[in-house]
């Protein structure tokens, strides 16, 4: 095999969830800031340094309120999550040829966890590194870093797959193999392929041609 490790972003790579993220931001900027902010306009940031930092570059004297806001409208919406079409097959691909898998995302570990409540995806991924788990976070190579000490793997044995600028970023400053994903809902295929990724694929089969 070429990538004995396969490590993932979450949202909007092996969950559906673009919609609901955006849905809550735009719950957050208007109940506490009175503002109808675009949804391309706040999807930008997303998949980046996380949902303080995202609050953050909209308003910085009110992360707090924006924070728990979000937090509260999004969290119940997980009940409705899906995974992205045809992620389950592809992870039993990859699980069944013997390669170790990861996420490592932007979330806190404790919304992971709920978001595995709803979808039974934990079963395949033998680590979890979310945004609590380093000081650093994407598009800085920390997260990934970590991901493949905890493996004990090598860089040039891992592949990282994002929907976001900011995976692509991560994964080539962590000197792994970076594939981009054009399904996430958030990004246009424009956004990712400005960062020069090492491929662009639109359907999760595609990820197996190349790993």
């Amino acid at each position: 095999m070429r990538f004995p490790v396969v490590l993932f972003d979450f949202d909007g790579t092996v969950i559906d969830s673009g919609s609901i993220i955006i849905a809550s931001m735009q719950h957050a900027t208007k109940t506490v800031l009175g503002r109808d902010i675009p949804d391309e306009e706040l999807g930008r940031a997303v998949g980046g340094a996380g949902l303080i930092e995202q609050m953050r570059m909209i308003e910085p004297d009110r992360v707090d309120e924006l924070v728990a806001c979000y937090r509260a409208h999004n969290e119940p919406l997980h009940a409705e999550l899906a995974e992205c079409a045809g992620m389950t097959d592809v992870l039993t691909t990859l699980k069944e040829e013997g390669r170790r898998l990861g996420v490592v995302t932007a979330k806190r570990r404790e919304t992971v966890r709920l978001a595995f409540s709803y979808l039974p995806l934990e079963k395949f991924f033998d680590v979890v590194v979310g945004s609590d788990d380093t000081v650093r976070h994407k598009p800085d190579p920390a997260p990934l870093a970590h991901a493949l000490d905890l493996l004990g793997a090598e860089r040039e044995d891992a592949v990282y797959v994002g929907d976001s600028p900011f995976d692509i970023r991560a994964g080539k400053a962590a000197g792994v193999f970076a594939i981009a994903v054009g399904w996430g809902g958030i990004h246009p295929d424009e956004r990712l392929l400005a960062e020069e990724p090492d491929a662009l694929v639109h359907t999760p089969g595609e990820i197996l041609e190349l790993v």
